[in-house]
Formats: C-alpha cells, sequence, structure tokens
C-alpha cells in the first residue's frame, strides 16, 4: 500500500496564529514551521496563491525542515485565471495604468512569462532540497468543461514541468454526464493527478466526491461542508469541523487509494482558526500514522 501523508492548506493562517495552537514560546516564522513540520509531514503553500515567493524564502523553508517533508504549492492566481490585484505582481511587472484587479491579457509586453519564470525560480530550492510535492492548479467556478479549457490545463502542465501537477476543478460541468469519465481520462493520459474533494454538494461548483488517483501523487482535499459554501465569505466557507465519524468514512476511502498508488497527499482546507489543524490530526490518528514526524532542524 502506497503511503498516506496527511497536512493542512497552511501553517501561518491569520486565523491559526490567532487560535492558540502554536505554543507562545513558538512565536517567530521559523519556530512556527519547524514545530508545524513535528506534527506533519506534508503542507500546502496557500500564500503563493496569493503572490510569488522569492527563491531566498522557499529556500529558507527547505532549510527549516526535516527531510521527508514536502510542500504542494498553489499556483500563482493570475496563472489560473482568477482576477489578481494589481499590487500582488512584482513592481516590475504591474501595468502602468492598473490599480484594481488584472488578468493575463493587461500585462505589459513578456511579463506573463517573466511571472512563470520567476515561479518556477521559487520551486527550484523545494526540488532540490527533494522537498517539492505538487503544483497545484485551483480552477475558478467559471472554468467549465471544454476542449479550451483541457488546452488551457496542458499548457499550464507544462510550464510546470517537471513539477508533479494536481488539477482542481470548481465547475460541475466537468462531471456532468459522460463528462466524468472523459475528465478523468483526459488527466491518466496526460500524467495530472485529479484532486479528489470533500465539498459541499448541490452548488455550481461541487464535485462530486470521485476518489480516484490518475498520477502520482494522489490528492484529496476536504474543504468542509459549511451550508454557506456559495454565499459566505472566506470564513463562514470554511468554518467546519469534521466529526471523527465522517473522518472514519474517509479512512477505507484512503486506504484503498492507497492500494493503487505509491503516495496520497491529504489536505484540510478547512482554515478556520485551528481546526484544519486538528482535523488532521484526527484523521492521522485514525489511519494509525504517528503522532509526529523527525524534528525539524534548527532554526
Amino acid at each position: 500500500m502506497g503511503e498516506i501523508r496527511v497536512g493542512t492548506s497552511s501553517w501561518a493562517d491569520r486565523l491559526l496564529l490567532a487560535s492558540g495552537w502554536y505554543p507562545r514560546s513558538v512565536n517567530t516564522p521559523a519556530g512556527r514551521l519547524g514545530y508545524y513540520a513535528r506534527q506533519f509531514d506534508l503542507v500546502e503553500v496557500d500564500t503563493s496563491y496569493y503572490a510569488i515567493p522569492a527563491p531566498e524564502t522557499t529556500a529558507a523553508w527547505a532549510d527549516r525542515t526535516p527531510d521527508g517533508f514536502t510542500f504542494d504549492i498553489k499556483a500563482f492566481s493570475l496563472f489560473t485565471g482568477h482576477p489578481t490585484p494589481a499590487a500582488a505582481l512584482p513592481a516590475d511587472l504591474r501595468p502602468a495604468t492598473a490599480t484594481g484587479r488584472v488578468r493575463r491579457r493587461d500585462l505589459p509586453d513578456g511579463a506573463y512569462d517573466e511571472l512563470w519564470r520567476r515561479f518556477r525560480a521559487a520551486l527550484d530550492p523545494l526540488a532540490a532540497a527533494d522537498r517539492l510535492g505538487t503544483v497545484l492548479l485551483q480552477f475558478p467556478p467559471w472554468f467549465a468543461y471544454g476542449e479550451a479549457a483541457r488546452r488551457r490545463i496542458l499548457e499550464l502542465a507544462e510550464r510546470c514541468r517537471p513539477a508533479r501537477v494536481a488539477v482542481e476543478f470548481r465547475n460541475g460541468s466537468w462531471f456532468d454526464g459522460d463528462n466524468g469519465l472523459r475528465t478523468l481520462t483526459f488527466l491518466r493520459e496526460h500524467d495530472l493527478s485529479f484532486v479528489c474533494l470533500d465539498m459541499p454538494q448541490g452548488h455550481p461548483s461541487s464535485i462530486p466526491p470521485v476518489v480516484v488517483g490518475t498520477a502520482e501523487p494522489a490528492v484529496v482535499r476536504f474543504h468542509g461542508r459549511a451550508a454557506a459554501w456559495s454565499g459566505g465569505d472566506k470564513q463562514e466557507k470554511f468554518r467546519y469541523a469534521y466529526a471523527e465519524a465522517e473522518l472514519r468514512e474517509w479512512v477505507g476511502l484512503l486506504t484503498e487509494l492507497a492500494d493503487g498508488c505509491a503516495e496520497v497527499h491529504v489536505l484540510f482546507n478547512n482554515c478556520c482558526g485551528d481546526q484544519a489543524q486538528r482535523d488532521a490530526a484526527t484523521l492521522a490518528a485514525l489511519l494509525g500514522r504517528p503522532a509526529d514526524v523527525p524534528a525539524a532542524h534548527p532554526a
């Protein structure tokens, strides 16, 4: 059976820092990452969705974590078609007159390719230290099934290579009727990991709870099941505490998934306070995982 690795979609979220999950003595960025890495051996970097980190930053992440620790990296929002605040772009690549949100078409000539060059440069220290897991391409709710969308996925995946790539959909058309089989076949043929989701159902953005691996590693993300998924703000959308019985249902599903692949990445994104960390710890215990991993290197 493949290894099931459990973690959360951030280690430095503002609400997490205020929750009391970190001991009071753990009060520096380096200390918090080291402490997190003693509890879990996997984390998803959410901040890279909002701004491209500097290589010096990702090199420090690698230095502060032990061998065997893995970072999954969320792709920058502009790459996956999300309108992005102009202020999130490096100053030298911002459109001259933009003050609000921008898309690829708004960028100066050459800026889009340069953004990708800097994003890949940020991945390099993690890859060199054997800390890089997948690059997550999380597409917006309006990214619907179709040939143009498939071409877009392949273009972005090629820009990420040789990193492993995982694809998360938030538009139900990818699984309407026969589209589900076509979607999974497409991902499998192009060596792309389908992101299996535990999320609220019954919304246009809902993806059914299909649990299947299409590439290495298999990826599962837990968004919670909050009723406010479509209408609430971010905090309301992800405010959800999994009952132990709900997590127990996933133990068999994850074990079966691991039977067909070398590694499964399980990430909790119900990031309201320290709930993601609590639920991740509960699931890890139910899976029979050890309580922690080897201690991080000194900061």
